[in-house]
């Protein structure tokens, strides 16, 4: 109902079918054997009247009669494109409805996003402190030494993000990176670094705790560079080393967290955002404001969790602020980096600073903020 896969469906349906029902099981694990999202939809060879009788069930007690919950809890919906099918109250689509007045999809926004690092094998090119320190301590001369330490880069995995911060797991990325042709930057040559080509050649107990049995698992596998040292291609391998948000793709809550220095290396189960006003972005995403609405129209693991993916991400619809209320809103950004603000009076600020932009009533504030204790 929400995932970009399918788009044309919902095309189709709304086009050619008149959809009458709709049950949405989303964060119910309707069958045993496999995780999945789960709908019914009932729909006839009609014209479609935008008057779909559609019900959330979010709770299991409510499989139990299904027909009466479904005559009692329904809202009436209008599914009358491909978009998103979002089941939501009077108030929620109050709610919606002022958000989309004014505010504007990332999509549009001058923005780009990334999924993290893929390295064909992590066992081998994702390394603990410990054995950083021991590749360290065998390089011959300073000189290697110290080429082979900021080859190494720390990396944030999707379970490290938090909101407003990290808890960084002490890992770290062999970044040998396959280049860039168009911008004469050249594949890193594994000779150069012997003592980081001794650990990818005879490996050892990685930092998972399995065994990494050396070059031979490396060299079969498919996402790589010119030679089974390197890295696939990375387009974008350059903006690691920029300021960006950060969040992993899997999590109950949105957690969005800045990279002041560009420090670390985004993993795969990460993504990170770079682009104009992401001091601000940083904000809106972590907002109760935009959890409630990603909570309705991001797509779920099949059992409640939510997947905060590129596609859903760049549905997400947000408020450009106007001049003094970005300079409003980077000075209060600043005293958080910095210190002078905690983490929570910012969140307060920021959650303001969204529902005074969207005009939303008392109302629908408190109902978005109920939401957030359920």
């Amino acid at each position: 109902m929400r995932a970009g896969y399918g788009e044309a469906l919902r095309g189709y349906f709304a086009s050619k079918t008149n959809p009458i029902m709709l049950v949405d099981f989303a964060g119910i694990k309707i069958f045993d054997a496999i995780t999945v999202e789960a709908n019914i939809l009932l729909s006839q060879k009609a014209v479609n009247i935008s008057n779909t009788q559609a019900c959330l069930v979010q709770d299991a007690n409510g499989l139990n009669n299904l027909s009466d919950f479904v005559q009692q809890e329904h809202t009436i919906c209008d599914f009358s494109g491909s978009d998103s099918w979002v089941i939501l109250s009077p108030i929620e689509q109050s709610i919606r409805q002022k958000i989309e007045s004014i505010g504007t999809p990332l999509k549009n926004w001058d923005i780009d996003i990334y999924r993290g690092v893929l390295t064909g094998y992590n066992d081998a090119f994702i390394i603990s402190t410990e054995k950083r320190n021991e590749i360290l301590a065998n390089c011959q001369t300073e000189e290697e030494r110290i080429r082979t330490a900021e080859l190494i880069r720390p990396i944030l995995r999707g379970r490290d993000v938090k909101r407003y911060g990290y808890d960084w797991a002490g890992l770290w990325l062999i970044n040998t990176h396959n280049g860039l042709k168009n911008k004469g930057i050249k594949p890193v040559d594994i000779n150069d670094y012997p003592a980081i080509k001794e650990w990818l050649d005879n490996g050892g107990i990685a930092y998972s705790g399995k065994m990494y049995k050396g070059f031979s698992q490396i060299e079969k596998r498919s996402d790589r560079g010119d030679t089974p040292y390197n890295l696939r291609n990375c387009a974008y391998m350059e903006d690691f080393s920029k300021p960006k948000i950060v969040w992993g793709e899997i999590s109950d809550k949105s957690k969005f967290a800045f990279d002041f220095l560009g420090e670390y290396i985004p993993e795969a189960t990460s993504f990170y955002m770079k682009g104009e006003c992401i001091e601000y972005l940083l904000s809106a995403l972590n907002s109760s404001v935009s959890e409630w609405l990603f909570s309705k129209v991001g797509t779920t693991t099949g059992v409640g969790t939510i997947r905060w993916k590129k596609y859903t991400i760049e549905q997400l619809i947000v408020a450009k602020l106007s001049t003094e209320q970005l300079n409003t809103h980077l000075a209060a950004f600043n005293d958080l980096k910095v210190g002078k603000m905690s983490i929570t009076d910012f969140e307060c600020f920021s959650n303001k600073l969204m529902y005074d932009i969207y005009k939303l009533t008392s109302d629908e504030i408190q109902y978005i903020e109920n939401q957030q204790t359920v």
